[in-house]
C-alpha cells in the first residue's frame, strides 16, 4: 500500500509541474527535480506494473506504436467557421446578430494554426482523442495526444467531459527540428502547421512525442450541462479543469471592439511564439448562440477572420497545362521556388487563358505570388517594371497535352476542352477525384497510387477499384506495394461500399456538382433510382440546382447507366444514410421572407421548418420571392410585397401548412 501511495504522490507531483511548465510558463521545480521524480515513478512502475496507471505521466514519452487509425464518430458536429476578408463583413455579420433583437458581446480569440482536435475525459481522466475529420468522423490520435505535455492526462476535478482546441507546433520547435534534421540530411518540415499535423498522424508516438506538439482548449461543446451561459465563462471554466486556455483570448463589447482586437493581433502576429492567421469572433452570450443557431455548414454567430495574405516575388519560369478529369485544360505557372506564408511554393494554377492575358503575364516575368487565405498559391501580376525584353509570350495550346485530341472552347465558356473520353489524363484525374477524401474515401489511394496503377494496366474505370482485391497477388509483385499496405487499402475499398448515397454521387464526377450539391440531392430523392429517374425539368426545381447543373446531371446518368448497373452488382450502396429531405408543394424549391410575430411560433422554428422542406428564406423581399409570412407588426417587408404582388401567408396560413 505504500508503494501505491508513493506512486500516486509523485503522479500528482508530476501533473503539476507539467501544468506549471507548460500551461502556466512558471516552473516550481527545478529540471533536476523534475527528472528524479520521473525516474522514481519509472522505477516503481516497472518493479510494481499492478499499480501503474494508463495515465501516468511516464507515457508521455510514447512508445505505443498502431497499425492504422480507427475513425471516431464526433456525438456533436465538429463545424467550420465561415471566414470574412475585410471589416464590412465584420459589420455585416454584427448586422445580422443584431438583426434578430439581439446587442452582444463578443469574444475574441486567436486563430492558431494547426490541426483541429476533441479530448474526451471520463471521471477526469483523458479516454481519447480525434481529428476533426469531415466534421462528423475524425481518426482516433489517443496514443499521440498523451505525449502532448500541456493536455493533461488528469483533471483537477473528476469529471466528464469533451473539450476542442488546436494541435500546434511552436515556431521555435519547428526550428530546432530544422536544425537536427539539416544535420542528419534530412528534408526540412515547410511551416507549423504541417509539422503539426504530420507528427499528430504518425502510427508511432515515440514520433510524435519527439516533436514538443502543444495545445490551445477553445471550445466546449456541451456548456449547458454544466451550468455555462457564456463563451467566456466557458473558456475560464475549462482552465479551472487545467487545460491551457490561451489568454490573448479577449471578451470586447461591440463590433468596434472587435476590429481594435484584430488591428493588436496583426501587430504582435510576428513576435508570438506560435502562428496565427486570423482571429475567430464568437457571440459571447450562449442563449444568443442558440437563438442565432446554424446553417447546414456554419454556426450563424461565430465567424473567423481571415488575415491579409502574405506576397512575394519570384520568376514565372514556364507556363505548363494540366487535363483535369472533366478535360478542361487548366494553364499552371511553374515558379522559382519561394517560401510563402511558411509554405514552399513551385507551381500555382492560372485557371485558363482569358485569365492570363488579363494579367498579361509573360514567361520569365517577376511576379508577385500570395496564399488565398492562407492556402492556395495565386499568382496577382506581373512585375512589368522588371523585364529585360527576354520574356516570351503566352500562347495557348490548340490540342490536349496528353492524347492530342484538338481543344474545343465551348460558346459562352473560358475554359478549353478536351472532348476524348478515352484520354488517359482525364480517366486518371476522374479515378483520383473517386477515391478523394471529400468523394468515397479510398486511404491507400494517393493520386501517384491512382496514376501508377492506371499505368500498370490494374485500373481503367471506377469498377476495377473493386476488383484489385483479385489482383493482390499479381500487384504485390511490383516495388512499393507490401503485403499490409495493399490489405489496407483493400479493406479500406470494400468500405467504402457502404458510404451515404451522397460520396458516390459527388465521387462521379458529375460536372458542376460539388460535395454540398451531392448532399442536396440524395437526401432530397433518397436513393439512386429515384434520382436517375427525373426529367431536367424537375431537377431544375430543387434549390441551387437550376437550369444548368440540371442538364449536366441529367445527361451523365443517360449517359452512364451502365456504370451505374455495374456499381450496383458490386454491391456499392445506393441509399442515402441521413436524413431524408421531405417534399411539399407549398415550399419545396421556394424562397420565403418572414415579417411580424406569429404567435405561438418563433421565426427560427418556421425556417427550420421550411429549410426541412427543401424552401429557403432570406432577409428582404425581391422579384424572386415566392411566399411572404406575414405576422402582427410587420414591417417595410409587407408593404414591398403588396407593391410586387407577392403571395402572403397570414398567420393562419402558416400554422396550417405546419399543423400547428
Amino acid at each position: 500500500m505504500e508503494i501505491e501511495k508513493r506512486i500516486a504522490e509523485l503522479t500528482q507531483i508530476i501533473n503539476q509541474a507539467n501544468y506549471d511548465y507548460y500551461v502556466l510558463d512558471n516552473p516550481q521545480i527545478t529540471d533536476q527535480e523534475f527528472d528524479k521524480y520521473l525516474k522514481e515513478l519509472e522505477e516503481l512502475e516497472n518493479k510494481y506494473p499492478e499499480y501503474a496507471k494508463e495515465n501516468s505521466p511516464t507515457k508521455r514519452v510514447g512508445g505505443e506504436v498502431i497499425d492504422k487509425f480507427q475513425k471516431i464518430t464526433h456525438k456533436i458536429p465538429m463545424l467550420s467557421l465561415p471566414d470574412v476578408f475585410s471589416e464590412e463583413e465584420l459589420y455585416d455579420f454584427d448586422k445580422r446578430v443584431k438583426k434578430e433583437g439581439l446587442i452582444p458581446e463578443y469574444v475574441c480569440e486567436l486563430k492558431i494554426d494547426g490541426l483541429s482536435g476533441s479530448f474526451h475525459y471520463e471521471n477526469g481522466s483523458l479516454t481519447t482523442g480525434a481529428t476533426r475529420g469531415d466534421g462528423i468522423i475524425g481518426e482516433d490520435i489517443t496514443h499521440n495526444v498523451k505525449t502532448i505535455k500541456s493536455l493533461p492526462l488528469l483533471l483537477k476535478d473528476k469529471i466528464s467531459i469533451e473539450v476542442r482546441g488546436e494541435i500546434y507546433m511552436g515556431k521555435k520547435t519547428l526550428a530546432e527540428l530544422n536544425k537536427k534534421r539539416s544535420q542528419a540530411n534530412e528534408p526540412l518540415l515547410q511551416n507549423c502547421r504541417n509539422a503539426a499535423a504530420g507528427s499528430i498522424r504518425q502510427l508511432d508516438s515515440a514520433i510524435a512525442a519527439s516533436r514538443n506538439l502543444d495545445t490551445w482548449i477553445y471550445h466546449l461543446p456541451n456548456p449547458e450541462d454544466y451550468q455555462i451561459k457564456t463563451q467566456y465563462d466557458s473558456l475560464m471554466f475549462m482552465k479551472s479543469l487545467g487545460f491551457k486556455v490561451n489568454p490573448e483570448s479577449k471578451l470586447v463589447k461591440d463590433i468596434d471592439g472587435v476590429i481594435n482586437y484584430i488591428k493588436e493581433a496583426q501587430e504582435k502576429r510576428k513576435s508570438l511564439a506560435y502562428d496565427i492567421d486570423g482571429v475567430v469572433i464568437k457571440v459571447n452570450d450562449l442563449g444568443m448562440q442558440k437563438k442565432l443557431g446554424f446553417t447546414a455548414k456554419y454556426p450563424k454567430w461565430a465567424v473567423a477572420y481571415k488575415f491579409p495574405a502574405e506576397e512575394v516575388l519570384t520568376k514565372l519560369k514556364d507556363i505548363i497545362f494540366t487535363v483535369g478529369r472533366t478535360g478542361q485544360i487548366t494553364p499552371n505557372a511553374v515558379l522559382e521556388p519561394v517560401i510563402v506564408a511558411g509554405s514552399t511554393i513551385r507551381r500555382a494554377t492560372l485557371h485558363n487563358e482569358e485569365n492570363v492575358l488579363k494579367k498579361g503575364l509573360k514567361i520569365g516575368d517577376i511576379v508577385a505570388i500570395r496564399k488565398a487565405g492562407d492556402v492556395i498559391p495565386e499568382v496577382i501580376e506581373a512585375k512589368v517594371e522588371r523585364r529585360t525584353g527576354e520574356e516570351k509570350d503566352f500562347v495557348m495550346i490548340t490540342t490536349c497535352p496528353m492524347c492530342h485530341t484538338k481543344l474545343v472552347k465551348k460558346e459562352g465558356n473560358v475554359d478549353y476542352f478536351c472532348l476524348n473520353p478515352l484520354c488517359p489524363k482525364r480517366n486518371i484525374e476522374s479515378l483520383i477525384h473517386f477515391v478523394s477524401r471529400d468523394a468515397m474515401n479510398i486511404e491507400g489511394m494517393g493520386d501517384e497510387i491512382v496514376e501508377e496503377l492506371y499505368n500498370l494496366g490494374f485500373i481503367k474505370d471506377i469498377p476495377d477499384i473493386y476488383s484489385l482485391k483479385d489482383k493482390v497477388d499479381k500487384i504485390i509483385e511490383f516495388d512499393g506495394y507490401g503485403e499490409k499496405k495493399l490489405q489496407n487499402m483493400i479493406e479500406s475499398i470494400e468500405n467504402s461500399k457502404n458510404n451515404s448515397l451522397e460520396k458516390l454521387i459527388f465521387g462521379l464526377g458529375i460536372n458542376g456538382i460539388g460535395s454540398k450539391t451531392a448532399k442536396l440531392l440524395a437526401s432530397f430523392y433518397g436513393n439512386m433510382d429515384t434520382l436517375m429517374s427525373k426529367t431536367k425539368e424537375e431537377l431544375a426545381t430543387i434549390k441551387d440546382i437550376g437550369s444548368t447543373l440540371a442538364l449536366n446531371i441529367y445527361n451523365f446518368f443517360q449517359e452512364n447507366t451502365d456504370l451505374i448497373k455495374k456499381l450496383k452488382e458490386i454491391g456499392l450502396n445506393m441509399e442515402y444514410l441521413g436524413i431524408k429531405q421531405k417534399f411539399s408543394d407549398f415550399i419545396t424549391g421556394k424562397k420565403f421572407v418572414i415579417t411580424g410575430t406569429i404567435e405561438g411560433i418563433t421565426r427560427e422554428e418556421i425556417k427550420e421548418y421550411i429549410e426541412s422542406f427543401g424552401g429557403y428564406t432570406s432577409e428582404s423581399v425581391s422579384k424572386k420571392t415566392d411566399v411572404v409570412i406575414v405576422g402582427a407588426n410587420p414591417g417595410s417587408k409587407y408593404s414591398k410585397a403588396l407593391e410586387l404582388n407577392i403571395p402572403i401567408w397570414d398567420e393562419n396560413k402558416i400554422k396550417e401548412v405546419m399543423n400547428k
